[in-house]
């Protein structure tokens, strides 16, 4: 039976490009997870947007004179552009500027407010008394009081990756002016996230095959005591607030309405598709599963507010897993959009073929720990191992099928104990894969991917199908099936990773049914290969930076 899986991957700031370890961290794991599901005949919903409120955008609206709308638009092209030279396939990508986001964020906001666990409250926040403007977290920067990193956003530490207040922060200073802010008294609306405290214990207590970081993390929260956040900010950019109460100049915060934009995008693909109650099939059907594919800095946030807020709506369904990978480094340093810090996609797409790209950096996912990447290394895991070991495999086995078989795939012959292992090895790696899959173990899959095709080398060194052709043309034509039977469960195991290369081997070998290795039918036109890597000559490349 197939089933309803949600793939909800983070909301990209429309703030500035995003850059190669936002990739690595969230949208390549997505969407190969999401590939594979959709390759086993499950019914996937794959959806985020551009997150175009919160101050990342008001920042640098003001710095550049423009309004955050003209700012937003620009980046949101931009990811979209980047998603689709990357290959990353959404059933709906969308953004949080849209009226369903707001109708769909107002309602929750109802919701909750109605229930009790959105309360008003006054509170101190900092005010720039040059600009005359109250300073929103992300306006505010400082030193964090946990581990002494001295450029700490009013809202979280990018090194330590706690969460902050702005007020939390030693010596603030503001973004909009540079001088050192005040504390003046305002009034916004909280959500009660202690109500939730010992719900969310035992939920978490519950998660069986959750990354050991995540769930230590989240539960270090639940130990230190859960505090409520206020979910309102005066700003002017954002979702309006439902209700009148706190007077004009407020807006609902980013924080709040980019998680909500999981539900309120699965709407969205209900009306696209004219169907709905479409969204109910992923969000409040018990056989459902639904994965969040974030970076560990957004943990505390879809591990324990967005399923504070779920519980407090009711019906519907918490996260299945919060995947959370760990920071990506650029010889280092952490890869930051707001820092400059490593190759953005766009960069990395220039310099590299999208297939190429993937399979470098999914061999580098920082699954458990922090992973550093550069243009060197990804160059070496292309040459060495992708053009090497899988590349150079599918060029060779065509190429003399091609040759010498009049350009088709020959009749099989009797084969040997030899051949049928290797097939039984394809066959038994590609579900040891899709177990890793299934338990968001991309990294190891891939390594199973890899060590499938290479047992095909290993075959083809030992059988040497190429000498054999002048002496038992009938042994080399079985050796040569055989290994072509291989290659085409070997691509099935690598389609999640590597979407382009597999739709050229699509359009010779035939698509593939499901996540099962099959023989391609005798008589198969096999037409003249061209490399499906091209090697990277790293000198060219770093002469053209």
């Amino acid at each position: 039976m197939s089933k309803p899986i949600l793939v909800a991957v983070a909301w990209p700031y429309a703030s500035g490009s995003r850059h190669l370890g936002h990739l690595a961290g969230a949208y390549l794991p997505a969407d190969i997870f999401a590939r594979y599901h959709r390759l086993i005949g499950n019914d996937v919903a794959m959806v985020s947007g551009s997150d175009v409120h919160g101050t990342p955008i008001t920042v640098r609206a003001d710095a550049e004179g423009v309004s955050p709308s003209a700012i937003a638009e620009r980046f949101h092209a931009e990811f979209v552009d980047n998603w689709e030279r990357c290959g990353i396939k959404w059933e709906c990508y969308t953004s949080t500027g849209t009226e369903n986001h707001a109708r769909v964020t107002q309602e929750m906001f109802m919701t909750l407010l109605e229930k009790g666990h959105i309360d008003k409250r006054r509170s101190e926040q900092f005010y720039d008394e040059e600009v005359g403007r109250f300073l929103p977290d992300r306006y505010v920067e400082g030193t964090c009081p946990h581990c002494g990193y001295t450029d700490a956003r009013g809202d979280q530490c990018d090194n330590c990756g706690r969460t902050l207040d702005p007020t939390d922060l030693i010596d603030p200073r503001s973004k909009m002016s540079g001088s050192v802010p005040v504390v003046r008294e305002t009034e916004h609306f909280y959500l009660r996230l202690s109500d939730f405290a010992d719900q969310l214990g035992e939920w978490l207590d519950s998660r069986v095959g959750w990354r050991s970081h995540v769930l230590n993390f989240s539960k270090g929260w639940i130990t230190e005591g859960l505090h409520d956040r206020a979910i309102t900010r005066d700003l002017e950019w954002g979702v309006k607030i439902p209700v009148d109460d706190l007077g004009p100049g407020k807006r609902i915060y980013v924080w709040f309405d980019a998680v909500i934009g999981y539900l309120s995008a699965a709407k969205e693909l209900s009306e696209r598709r004219g169907e709905p109650d479409l969204w109910r099939r992923f969000w409040q059907n018990p056989d459902a599963e639904s994965y969040y594919f974030v970076g560990k800095d957004n943990v505390p946030f879809h591990a324990i507010i967005w399923p504070a807020m779920l519980m407090g709506n009711g019906g519907l369904n918490l996260p299945t897993n919060v995947p959370a990978n760990q920071y990506v480094t650029f010889k280092g340093g952490k890869a930051s959009a707001s820092r400059g810090v490593g190759l953005t996609i766009g960069e990395g797409l220039d310099m590299f073929e999208p297939d190429s790209l993937r399979y470098a950096l999914a061999a580098s996912f920082p699954e458990q720990s922090d992973s550093d990447i550069s243009i060197e290394e990804i160059a070496r895991r292309i040459n060495e191992e992708l053009a090497a070991t899988w590349g150079n495999l599918v060029n060779r086995v065509l190429s003399m099928i091609h040759k010498n078989h009049d350009g088709a795939k020959p009749a099989t012959g009797e084969r040997t104990a030899e051949d049928l292992q290797l097939l039984a090895t394809v066959e038994e790696l590609l579900a040891k894969e899709a177990k890793q899959i299934e338990s968001v173990e991309l990294k190891a899959g891939l390594r199973t991917a890899m060590d499938s095709a290479q047992a095909v080398n290993i075959y083809l060194n030992a059988t040497e199908p190429w000498r054999s052709a002048k002496t038992d043309p009938e042994r080399s034509a079985t050796v040569l099936t055989t290994a072509l039977d291989a290659i085409n469960g070997v691509r099935v195991g690598l389609s999640p990773y590597l979407p382009f290369s597999s739709a050229k081997l699509d359009a010779i070998l035939g698509e593939p049914t499901g996540w099962e290795r099959v023989d391609v039918p005798d008589g198969t036109p096999i037409p003249k290969p061209s490399p499906l890597f091209p090697k990277v000559d790293l000198e060219a490349l770093e002469a053209d930076l």
